[in-house]
């Protein structure tokens, strides 16, 4: 498997809420990120996929609710997601892709 192949599984996609927007006033980013990935993973691969420097990252696992479908009850699956904070500078645009 090749490095880059890598770096997209511990990325999943970038979260875009209103406060991942409120965050990226200061510099930062929101990912969705692998459960199992930790927080040196995610520095290397938001800094070799996207070409910045990172600063810092902080993760959270949001827990997965218990939702009911057609009277079944199921349950969602738990979220990763890292702040990435980027050096001065720096900027990744999530809304165009790169």
């Amino acid at each position: 498997m090749s490095a880059k192949a890598e770096h997209y599984d511990v990325i999943r996609k970038p979260v875009i809420t209103e406060k991942a927007t409120m965050a990226s006033e200061n510099n930062a980013v929101v990912f969705e990120v692998a459960i199992e990935s930790n927080k040196p993973m995610i520095k290397e691969a938001v800094e070799a996929l996207f070409g910045v420097k990172v600063k810092s990252v902080n993760t959270t696992i949001t827990k997965g609710k218990v939702k009911r479908f057609r009277g079944q009850l199921g349950t969602r699956r738990d979220v990763k997601k890292a702040y990435v904070t980027l050096e001065e500078g720096n900027t990744i645009d999530v809304s165009t892709g790169l």
